[in-house]
């Protein structure tokens, strides 16, 4: 079987040495998925003659000392919800099967701007709201740590692409923990930025309110690679461009030594997490307090409150923006995303109104609660991945992601490793920072990922050699 292709530190680091070319590191990412995609589905569209000349490009311009900067050359998939010119946007939909975009997103021309290679658009939950279901026009992606087991949505096939090792970085979005529960089910990193820190631009929307994009990669150091691209004033957020441009990768000169650290225990318990997820988020704390972090619980508002809001928001936004669809087409969705997206219709403008004021509420109320903190740990999923049998896919859920109330307030959060169940799918905990501060999150991320081994567990088939560069690299 082809190499799972290496994470995007070390790719950088072995094509800034002349030990891989971006043209070998291309095709071993087009062989890994040639040689998984049948059983994994990771894609719905592959470029590879784009991708092939995006290389000799990059390959023609390193060689002239033109290194646009560390991520020139390496190989990403995009989430087919966000907009490449000349490729096909379908957000996993016969709806939209034939809807060539006619311009980039926001987020394609940074990455392309950085000299990445677009290796194509991956599956996921249609519309970023139905799924998985077996009623649609491409196959769902499934689990690489195990095929019979979900691998959460909706950026589904953007988590698994990077944790089979097809790619180092895939993107996806992010409205009620789309990048962190696939990010979790699959054993790799992802991020919610904070609201409006990643443009939205060019990306097919569900709730305009709740809508995140964030890179999903295999380290968090390769988070943060992603992230200083992804982040760029764009002249739409006042509270983006008073942040200014942050190093995100000087938040590994740091240990985590004084930092106060809370754990929403009680948050836990609402979201009723089983006995392995709850140890999960305990042996973390643990692994903090040694590295000298100061632990303690804090209280947020009721759970409650935050799914009432955040849900009646996406039911509305999203009807809104399906509204003619569903009334001329509806037999063109699949069922789930139609169930879920016509619910909208019984929400009332006072609904969305109390909602909208509910959320002003909730924000400030979880701002003076991290006010004592530099950061929160609590649950991001509430077990490993389950069967993909016992997946509820009915119009309304009966235990909602417990990921979405931080799309309410805006504030980040990141998907972390952490372990593995008895059955030996992973399990993850998610850290929630103050605004602005990811800066903060990766730091405690990274030191987490670090001194523990359960960052180097992989799925079975997903073991890297990178074998050809690695070993060039030892014999010099």
């Amino acid at each position: 079987m082809a190499d799972a292709i290496p994470t995007l530190a070390e790719a950088s680091r072995l094509i800034a040495m002349g030990a891989l070319s971006p043209v070998e590191l291309t095709r071993a990412a087009l062989a890994r998925v040639e040689a998984l995609e049948p059983q994994l589905h990771a894609f719905i569209t592959l470029t590879p003659e784009r991708a092939l000349e995006a290389a000799r490009n990059a390959e023609a311009e390193l060689a002239r000392g033109e290194r646009r900067g560390p991520l020139h050359g390496i190989p990403y998939a995009l989430k087919d919800i966000i907009d490449v010119s000349g490729v096909a946007t379908t957000a996993h939909s016969r709806l939209l099967r034939d809807n060539i975009a006619d311009a980039n997103a926001d987020v394609t021309t940074r990455l392309e701007a950085a000299g990445m290679v677009l290796l194509g658009k991956t599956s996921l939950h249609e519309f970023a709201r139905g799924g998985p279901g077996d009623d649609l026009p491409w196959p769902n992606a499934r689990n690489p740590w195990n095929v019979d087991h979900s691998c959460g949505g909706s950026s589904s096939g953007s988590a698994v692409a990077v944790a089979a090792g097809m790619v180092g970085l895939a993107i996806g979005t992010d409205t009620g923990g789309s990048v962190r529960f696939p990010a979790a089910c699959t054993g790799i990193v992802g991020l919610k930025p904070t609201y409006d820190y990643v443009s939205r631009r060019g990306v097919v929307p569900l709730s305009f309110s709740l809508d995140h994009v964030g890179p999903l990669t295999r380290t968090v150091a390769d988070c943060a690679l992603a992230l200083a691209v992804l982040a760029e004033p764009d002249g739409r957020s006042a509270d983006f461009n008073a942040a200014g441009r942050v190093d995100h990768l000087s938040a590994f000169d740091a240990s985590v030594a004084g930092m106060r650290i809370g754990i929403a225990r009680a948050y836990n318990v609402e979201s009723a997490i089983d006995e392995e997820q709850h140890e999960a988020v305990e042996r973390a704390a643990f692994v903090l307090s040694e590295l000298g972090a100061q632990v303690g619980d804090v209280t947020l508002p009721p759970r409650d409150l935050y799914d009432a809001a955040a849900w009646t928001i996406v039911l509305a936004e999203g009807f809104s923006v399906h509204q003619q669809d569903l009334q001329q087409r509806a037999d063109q969705y699949g069922r789930t995303a139609r169930e879920r997206l016509s619910i909208g219709a019984l929400v009332t403008a006072a609904d969305y109104v109390q909602a909208q004021r509910l959320r002003k509420l909730l924000i400030a109320e979880t701002d003076d609660a991290l006010a004592g903190f530099d950061a929160m740990l609590c649950a991001g999923a509430v077990s490993a991945p389950p069967r993909l049998d016992q997946v509820d896919d009915g119009p309304w859920r009966k235990r909602h992601p417990i990921t979405a109330p931080f799309n309410l307030t805006g504030h980040p959060a990141l998907a972390v490793p952490a372990g593995a169940a008895a059955n030996g799918l992973p399990l993850s905990v998610q850290l929630v920072g103050k605004r602005f501060d990811e800066m903060t999150l990766l730091r405690i991320g990274h030191a987490l990922e670090r001194s523990v081994t359960w960052g180097d567990v992989q799925p079975p088939w997903c073991v890297s050699t990178v074998a050809r560069a690695r070993r060039a690299v030892s014999r010099e």
